[in-house]
């Protein structure tokens, strides 16, 4: 009789046998499922979960050493709704599979002939391995669903986009779109600028009460601004969103490129302003902001003044944030991007490049694993985007290689700055500077 007996063919009138013999082939079924099949019971379905188990583990182990060699590919493929539709099934499947074994491995323990003081820790310890594989599978596909629906929905479809001249240009913009407010309007405008190697990162600010903006001459605002934008009156780069809007003639192919006349009309701003090209955009809905930093169980900020809270046309403020670090809900982070009472814009710009940098630090990938439905839900609310998918595992390892470098902050702001009257050639020279910082950080001080 060969050694495997005791299990295949053991004495079931024995209950310590017996009991010895369930707690084998539960413990197998977790380390790995399908053995207990193999030695117990129906070979051709343990071999079946053996093999699927093995091909698990190369899989991962695969995974593991590319990660290590290679993070852009695993990046790619993360981020890809096929690779993610494929995950989805397979990790669908193998959590119906090792349901599967563990019902069938319940049925070989025969819990009758065991001893009655054993069956519950028997039957829990299987219960445990059923939700360590089957459970943590199935939650697997459920976020790769999430995360392709996610994708589908935020992203474009286009092609791979190569850098202008070394760097990726992303126009960030805050609408301010709401039930109080007709239509929408950029509250926010920013450029992000990343280097397309290293990952160093320029956040540039530009006030939305910016006047007199330029247009390269192929922008089709060239024609009817060809001195720079002067509607006649206080003529602000922000009301170049509902420009391009009304004259949707302007920009024919936006709706089929991902984009929107408004959006096209503050592109070429934003690149007239910096004189850059200005590859993708990323608009954020700001009443929806709030619902992304939940998703995120809120950021800590630390605020450096005690800061009213309200509307600019409130005769007293709504409440106040205090001095100090501060941890903030969705509600209480956008009323402190957006107060104006008692302030003005530029002093809101800083306000509100503090929540975009506590945000990004918020995004690390274990917190945004742990509460990934959410964040998925939120951000296919409030966020739109021309970034092609395609890319994505581009700019998730950019984004981790900028994590570990300095972001060089440029706002556009008095008293440096004028946007009233804006010197773009002092513009250019600090934008310049500014990349020069961004490439060249200050080492750090010694231990």
């Amino acid at each position: 009789m060969s050694a495997i007996s005791p299990i295949r063919y053991p004495d079931q009138t024995s209950r310590p046998i017996m009991t010895k013999r369930a707690w084998w082939l539960v413990a197998l079924n977790l380390l790995i499922p399908g053995s207990a099949q193999l030695l117990a019971g129906n070979r051709r379905l343990g071999k079946f979960g053996v093999s699927m188990t093995f091909l698990l583990w190369f899989l991962a182990i695969a995974a593991l050493i590319t990660y290590w060699v290679a993070p852009r590919i695993i990046f790619s493929l993360i981020s890809n709704p096929i690779a993610l539709t494929v995950a989805q099934v397979l990790l669908a499947g193998y959590a119906v599979l090792w349901v599967v074994l563990t019902l069938d491995t319940l049925r070989l323990v025969q819990f009758i002939r065991t001893k009655p003081n054993a069956r519950l820790f028997v039957a829990l310890f299987a219960i445990i391995g059923l939700v360590a594989t089957a459970g943590v599978a199935g939650y697997g596909a459920t976020v790769a669903g999430s995360a392709r629906s996610a994708i589908t929905s935020i992203f474009d479809d286009g092609a791979y986009v190569e850098p202008s001249n070394g760097r990726y240009n992303i126009m960030l913009l805050g609408g301010d779109a709401g039930p109080d407010r007709e239509g929408l309007r950029p509250d926010s405008i920013s450029l992000a600028s990343v280097d397309a190697e290293t990952g160093a990162t320029v956040m540039v600010g530009i006030p939305r009460n910016m006047e007199f903006i330029r247009f390269s001459d192929d922008s089709p605002l060239w024609g009817p601004f060809p001195d720079g934008y002067n509607c006649g009156d206080e003529c602000l780069i922000s009301y170049l969103y509902t420009y391009g809007e009304e004259h949707p003639e302007l920009y024919p192919d936006a709706a089929a490129n991902g984009s929107s006349p408004g959006i096209e009309a503050m592109r070429d701003a934003v690149g007239g302003v910096l004189n850059l090209d200005v590859q993708f955009y990323a608009l954020i809905d700001m009443e929806g902001f709030s619902q992304l930093i939940d998703s995120l169980g809120g950021v800590t900020i630390n605020v450096p003044a005690r800061t009213p809270i309200g509307p600019i046309t409130a005769p007293e403020p709504f409440g106040y944030i205090e001095a100090g670090e501060q941890a903030m809900d969705g509600a209480t982070a956008l009323w402190y991007a957006r107060s104006r009472f008692d302030s003005n814009d530029f002093e809101r710009m800083a306000r509100q490049r503090q929540v975009q940098e506590a945000m990004l630090r918020q995004f690390t990938p274990a917190n945004v694993l742990a509460r990934f439905e959410d964040v998925a839900a939120a951000g296919t609310q409030v966020v739109r985007s021309d970034i092609p998918s395609v890319m994505l595992g581009l700019f998730v390892d950019l984004a981790s290689k900028s994590r570990e470098l300095p972001l060089v902050d440029l706002e556009l702001v008095p008293p440096e700055f004028n946007p009233a009257a804006p010197d773009y050639a002092a513009i250019e020279a600090a934008l310049a500077d500014a990349f020069v910082q961004s490439s060249n950080p200050p080492s750090p001080p010694p231990q």
